[in-house]
């Protein structure tokens, strides 16, 4: 383990939706600003940074985490995959992404990033959660302007669609 000097800059490297990516941060920074001021990576939002709102939350090697509450140093040597790491083989559209679309689960898009960032680990720790469970992890994340019935619709289509096709379902199968 490295000693972090305060208010010096260290070199941080990590893989950022399958790719390689450097910068520099205080050991303070946290990994929501680093992601958006360092490496330019705008396609997480940062909300109420206290961890209430999940309009930051991405993955770190593989578990659903509020970037606003992680410090970039934390992430040295992780796999971070946010939003724009989701997606069909094809560049297109992943089954949650169009159901998304299909249902007008979204209105202005803010939170929409963390949305589906946990559905996704919703996805892959529980491919047979019900409505109630999704609506448990939704309770994690504040929308103000879809009422979360679209949200719930298109996530409760995928989820049946993936327990259906034995939890491999692609867009346009839901």
């Amino acid at each position: 383990m490295r000693t972090l000097e305060a208010g010096r800059r260290h070199l941080l490297r990590f893989t950022l939706n399958g790719r390689p990516v450097e910068g520099w941060a205080e050991p303070r920074l946290l990994l929501s600003d680093f992601l958006r001021q360092e490496l330019g990576a705008t396609d997480g939002h940062v909300g109420c940074e206290h961890g209430v709102c999940g309009a930051c939350t991405l993955r770190i090697d593989g578990r659903a985490v509020r970037a606003c509450l992680m410090l970039a140093v934390q992430a040295e040597g992780c796999a971070v995959e946010t939003v724009a790491g989701l997606g069909a083989a094809d560049g297109g559209l992943d089954d949650l992404q169009a159901a998304f679309r299909r249902h007008h689960a979204l209105q202005c898009g803010y939170c929409t990033p963390g949305i589906l960032m946990s559905l996704t680990q919703l996805l892959v720790d529980e491919p047979d959660a019900d409505g109630a469970r999704i609506r448990d992890v939704l309770s994690g994340h504040l929308c103000r302007c879809t009422g979360y019935q679209g949200i719930l619709r298109a996530a409760e289509e995928v989820f049946a669609a993936r327990r259906r096709a034995g939890g491999e379902a692609k867009e346009g199968e839901s």
